[in-house]
């Protein structure tokens, strides 16, 4: 009689990342959400003069075939359409004299306007 075992499933790489100071921000805005989002939700969207900008926005609930993640105690929602435009993006929190934002920075992209609203993505290739 021959047994069959099988190897463990190696993990999926995630599709995007957060450094310690978005998870830490983020974390800090969900608690204060209370309860009401699950987690962020990011994608991209045509637009902007290099055409696509990136999209945040609470996440409330899961969409269909939306790839759902966690990265350091974050969920993460991200949109099916936009998975080939995220694969490898750290997204990072950056405080500076006059203000904060997040940053999202991306292998895939390959150029940006001069306002810095709208980028240049190339789709991540297959391995």
């Amino acid at each position: 009689m021959e047994i069959q075992t099988q190897k463990p499933r190696r993990e999926r790489p995630k599709p995007v990342k957060l450094t310690e100071a978005a998870a830490l921000r983020l974390a800090a805005i969900m608690e204060n959400a209370e309860g009401k989002y699950l987690g962020l939700r990011v994608g991209v969207t045509n637009g902007g003069c290099a055409g696509m900008s990136y999209t945040m926005e609470y996440a409330s609930d899961a969409k269909p075939f939306e790839e759902v993640m966690e990265d350091r105690g974050v969920k993460v929602f991200i949109d099916p359409k936009a998975i080939l435009f995220l694969i490898g993006t750290e997204l990072d929190f950056v405080q500076e004299k006059l203000g904060s934002r997040f940053v999202f920075n991306n292998p895939n992209q390959t150029s940006a306007c001069g306002c810095g609203e709208s980028v240049q993505i190339t789709p991540a290739k297959a391995d």
